[in-house]
């Protein structure tokens, strides 16, 4: 549906341009420790590669579908090599140098354009096979929205999620509860019915 894809571009864009303003409030915080074993400045990297990892795979169409949906993505990526990753976000937040707002405000500013001009079923090459773009783009506006919330949580610049932003992440997580059955703790934990299990995740 054309709408939806509408909304899914209107979603990333807040996504990315909130992430860029709390990536400011990183300076005088990149060495501090952020999420795991991650820095801030590291976790401004791997969340940066939200917006770089659309742009490189849009340099890799390909002409067959193995993800059919956002949910698949996600159930395929997670549980992959731990430290690659981590390793990936280190990299990347070398690799913003010696400005890195700038450096993620480039990047959103090249990003955004390249996305709203591409087409909803292009499909792309990602490390789980071939995908249509409009359920890719819906696993990186999750991954900026909880990322974003981690790192203006550590700088202490917690504000509210974007709305549009904030409904697609929703929008995923709660497909992603749904796939693994367990939808019915967190609707009674979102409608003050009581907290989580622990441990809970739809992960």
């Amino acid at each position: 549906m054309s709408g939806d894809w509408t909304a899914s571009l209107a979603a990333f864009e807040q996504a990315s341009r909130w992430f860029a303003g709390a990536a400011a409030l990183g300076r005088g915080h990149w060495d501090e420790p952020a999420l795991g074993e991650w820095t801030v400045r590291d976790l401004v990297g791997h969340t940066g590669r939200a917006l770089s990892t659309v742009e490189a795979y849009l340099d890799r169409p390909t002409a067959g579908v193995d993800a059919v949906s956002a949910v698949a993505y996600v159930r395929r990526a997670v549980g992959g090599d731990a430290a690659a990753v981590a390793e990936r976000g280190r990299e990347a937040g070398r690799g913003l140098g010696d400005d890195p707002p700038a450096a993620v405000a480039a990047l959103v500013e090249r990003v955004l354009p390249r996305v709203a001009a591409a087409g909803a079923d292009d499909l792309v090459t990602t490390p789980v096979g071939g995908m249509r773009l409009r359920d890719y783009l819906p696993t990186r506006t999750l991954e900026l929205v909880v990322h974003t919330c981690d790192l203006r949580a550590v700088v202490g610049e917690e504000s509210p999620v974007p709305p549009l932003a904030g409904a697609a992440a929703f929008d995923l997580v709660g497909a992603l509860a749904a796939d693994a059955g367990t939808a019915g703790p967190l609707l009674r934990a979102a409608t003050g019915r009581g907290g989580l299990p622990s441990g809970y995740t739809v992960l």
